[in-house]
């Protein structure tokens, strides 16, 4: 460390004695906090570091072996970032990474010190934007939370400006503000994105084409985004003789997603030895029941196959503690299967009953989950009641029409309050 921190005297427009650092940190903190988006909080940063703690500033995040390193031009507009993707641990930015503590280095131009301006800015661009005229003096501190040194901030002053130790203090104070606020903003960000990942996973990116039938899917995570959801739907089959599911398992969450993933795939491994609905709900009983969880899922689960006269659809239907699907026919009359079946994973060895529904040209089937009919509004729950009175006005509309009409109504009914995943499928007989 230079012992430059000596230097004294400021510019009137940094901060002069406690009350006025004091006053610096107790505004840039809000500023810092008020984003967990990293790179907001990133330009946010820069601009509160001018002219307080430099003239110029950069801020580099480490990533890898490299370094990201972000800046601002005179006019306080964000450059490009530059990707460094290997830093010298010998550097000045190699040892704070290496070690968290400050750096100061005095530059002198053509003088070729010994570590010269690259130590902290090892990007020739980006020195060339920041480098006066005259010799410099560059301070870099570390961005550290959590233990954890992720980049630093670089302070450029010009020829006898310096920093003094009071101006050391101030940015290492405003670097780890800055600090936590990046750690977490990486946190939410990763986390946003396993939880957009992992659900992506649950569901099949997809759906099949089916000869005589034609399928739509719809998914609208809860409100709060990160809390992975344990609705799903799935369609799996050949030629002929498909399965269409739609479930929901109890809470939320890693382990919510866990048991998203064994039920889709129980169900999927289950119809290739038996496609009858019945039995593959059986199977999934079995397989949750022995896990001896305390978490349970519930399924509606058909089978479809050409009618034995070929005139439409033959469903074969069974449901485990959800409720069944509704049958939209093409005169607009809505049917229910009478049908019901304890939720799969509480009780051993449960068996349950299949009802069968013709599925004739241009009729429709919709399989749902209880974020619609649960969804809370103003005038209540949107209840199944509501949902059968919407369907009759779309008889005859594609099964696309069908789940965007169902989940744009749900919306309406929630009026901005937040609400559970919806999972809606919908099946239509081909004309």
């Amino acid at each position: 460390m230079d012992t430059a921190l000596d230097h004294a005297g400021e510019p009137p427009s940094r901060p002069a004695g406690h009350r006025g650092e004091a006053a610096f940190l107790l505004d840039a903190s809000p500023q810092l906090a008020g984003s967990l988006n990293v790179r907001r909080i990133v330009l946010n940063a820069l601009r509160l570091a001018v002219p307080v703690l430099g003239d110029r500033a950069v801020l580099a995040l480490f990533d890898g072996r490299g370094v990201t390193l972000s800046a601002c031009d005179t006019d306080g507009a964000p450059l490009p970032p530059v990707l460094v993707p290997r830093l010298a641990e010998d550097s000045a930015l190699g040892r704070i990474r290496r070690a968290g503590r400050p750096e100061l280095l005095h530059v002198v131009p053509g003088a070729g010190s010994a570590d010269g301006f690259a130590g902290l800015l090892p990007d020739a661009g980006l020195r060339a934007s920041m480098a006066g005229p005259g010799p410099a003096e560059v301070l870099g501190v570390g961005l550290t939370a959590r233990g954890s040194t992720a980049g630093a901030l670089i302070a450029v002053r010009g020829e006898g400006q310096g920093f003094t130790r009071a101006d050391l203090a101030l940015a290492e104070e405003f670097a780890r503000h800055a600090a936590v606020t990046l750690d977490a903003a990486r946190l939410y960000e990763e986390r946003r994105h396993v939880a957009t990942t992992l659900q992506a996973s649950l569901r099949p990116p997809e759906l099949p084409s089916v000869p005589g039938v034609r399928v739509a899917a719809r998914y609208r995570t809860g409100q709060e985004r990160l809390d992975i959801g344990g609705d799903f739907y799935d369609v799996h089959g050949g030629p002929g003789d498909i399965s269409v599911v739609v479930g929901d398992v109890c809470g939320k969450g890693v382990e919510a997603a866990v048991l998203t993933g064994k039920a889709r795939q129980t169900i999927k491994t289950a119809a290739r030895f038996d496609r009858s609905p019945a039995a593959i709900l059986a199977a999934l009983n079995d397989v949750l029941y022995a896990d001896r969880s305390d978490r349970f899922v519930t399924v509606a689960c058909a089978r479809l196959r050409p009618a034995p006269d070929g005139a439409g659809t033959l469903a074969t239907i069974a449901v485990a503690g959800h409720p069944p699907p509704l049958v939209l026919r093409r005169d607009g009359t809505v049917e229910e299967p009478e049908l019901a079946g304890t939720l799969a994973g509480v009780l051993p060895d449960l068996r349950y009953e299949e009802a069968a529904v013709l599925l004739e040209p241009g009729d429709a089937m919709l399989l749902y989950t209880d974020g619609v009919y649960e969804a809370h509004g103003r005038d209540g729950l949107f209840g199944q009641d509501r949902l059968r009175a919407l369907l009759p006005g779309y008889a005859g509309a594609s099964p696309e029409t069908l789940c965007e009409i169902v989940e744009q109504r749900v919306m309406e009914h929630l009026d901005g309050r937040g609400h559970d995943d919806i999972a809606l499928l919908a099946v239509r007989c081909g004309e």
